[in-house]
C-alpha cells in the first residue's frame, strides 16, 4: 500500500491546495497556489494555479506512481460542461506528469468528506461563496444556494464584504460619522478613514474603488467584519448574526426537520475559532439538536481519500478515512 499514491486538490476562490498521500497514511507532498476557481478567475488562469499546486505536491514524488486523483471545486458542473475549461485542466494534469485519471467533484462533497466518512449527511460551506448540500451515499444529492456572487452566496465572505460596504454607504448618505467597521472599510477601499466635507464625494470614491476591482474581491473585506465582530462592534455583530441565519436557512431547504445524521461545517468562515462559525453552530444545534456537528479538516486530504476509496485494493474506506484524513490534516 505504501507504493500506491493518490492526489487530491481542494480549489477555492482564494487558494488552491494539493496533497499527495500514500494509502498507508504518509503525506508525501503538499502544494499551495492562488485561487483556482474557473468560475471566478477563468479556466486558463485556474489551470495555471492547479499546475503550480500539483508541481509543489509532487516535487518529491514520481508522478507515474499516482493511481488516481480528485479535484474538488465550486462550480464543478460548469467546468465539466465546458470543453475548453476541461481541456485546460487536462493539460495542467498532463504537464504535472500525471497519467492517471482524475475526477472532478463539487467542493461541497470534498468539504463533507473532510469532516466525516458517514455516507449520508449535510454540509454547509461559507468561504468566498456559500452553499449547503445534502449527501447521499457520498454523492451530492441536493444543494441550496452556491449560485455565485451575483445571484446568491448569501452569508458568504462576498456577502459580508458587500454588506459592510452598503452599511458604509448608508452612513455616508445620512452624513453620519462612520462607525468602527465602516471606518476600517473606508480606509481599506480608499486609503483613508477620513470623510470629505461633502460626504457624497467620499461615497463616490468608495463606489469607484469597488467597481474598479473584480466583484469577487469584495470577499477580501470579510476579515474586517470578523475582526470587528470579535471586538464587539455592533454593525459587525449584526452582520454576523444575519449571515448565520441566512446560512442556516439554506440548510433548511434541503434537510428534513429532526434529522440526526451529521452536519459538517466547511469553508474559512466556519472553521477555526470564528464568530460566524460559532453563530452558525448555535443556530444549527438549535434547529437539529440530535445531529452531530463536525468541522471540516484538510480538504486536499479528503479529496485524496475520495480518489482512493474506489480503488479495488481499498476494502475498508472508513478506516482509510481515519488514516488519511486524520493523519494528513
Amino acid at each position: 500500500m505504501s507504493d500506491m499514491i493518490v492526489v487530491g486538490l481542494d480549489i477555492g476562490g482564494t487558494s488552491t491546495r494539493a496533497a499527495a498521500v500514500s494509502l498507508d497514511g504518509v503525506r508525501l507532498g503538499t502544494g499551495r497556489a492562488g485561487g483556482g476557481n474557473p468560475t471566478s478567475h477563468g479556466a486558463e488562469r485556474a489551470a495555471v494555479e492547479l499546475l503550480a499546486a500539483l508541481r509543489a505536491a509532487l516535487a518529491d514524488v514520481d508522478p507515474t506512481r499516482v493511481r488516481a486523483g480528485v479535484i474538488g471545486l465550486a462550480g464543478a458542473g460548469r467546468l465539466l460542461a465546458d470543453p475548453q475549461g476541461r481541456a485546460a485542466f487536462d493539460r495542467a494534469w498532463s504537464d504535472a506528469g500525471l497519467r492517471c485519471p482524475y475526477a472532478v467533484h463539487g467542493d461541497a462533497l470534498v468539504a463533507y468528506a473532510a469532516g466525516t466518512a458517514a455516507p449520508d449527511g449535510t454540509v454547509l460551506i461559507a468561504g468566498t461563496g456559500a452553499i449547503a448540500a445534502q449527501v447521499r451515499d457520498l454523492r451530492l444529492d441536493r444543494t441550496a444556494d452556491g449560485h455565485g456572487w451575483l445571484l446568491g452566496d448569501t452569508g458568504s465572505g462576498f456577502w459580508l464584504g458587500r454588506e459592510a460596504v452598503r452599511r458604509l454607504l448608508s452612513d455616508l448618505d445620512r452624513a453620519d460619522p462612520p462607525g468602527v467597521l465602516a471606518g476600517r472599510v473606508l480606509a481599506e477601499l480608499t486609503g483613508s478613514a477620513e470623510v470629505a466635507a461633502r460626504p457624497r464625494a467620499t461615497a463616490e470614491a468608495v463606489v469607484q474603488a469597488v467597481t474598479r476591482r473584480p466583484p469577487v474581491e469584495l470577499a477580501r473585506l470579510a476579515p474586517l467584519v470578523v475582526t470587528a465582530a470579535r471586538a464587539g462592534e455592533p454593525t459587525a455583530r449584526a452582520l454576523i448574526g444575519e449571515a448565520a441565519v441566512l446560512l442556516a436557512e439554506n440548510v433548511t431547504r434541503i434537510r428534513r426537520p429532526g434529522a440526526a445524521d451529521p452536519v459538517v461545517l466547511g469553508g474559512g468562515l466556519l472553521t477555526g475559532d470564528t464568530p460566524l462559525g460559532a453563530a452558525v453552530h448555535a443556530e444549527l444545534a438549535r434547529r437539529w439538536p440530535d445531529a452531530p456537528l463536525h468541522t471540516a479538516g484538510d480538504g486536499a486530504a479528503a479529496a485524496a481519500w475520495l480518489a482512493a476509496r474506489d480503488l479495488p485494493e481499498v476494502t475498508d474506506p472508513a478506516a482509510l478515512h481515519a488514516l488519511l484524513v486524520s493523519t494528513t490534516a
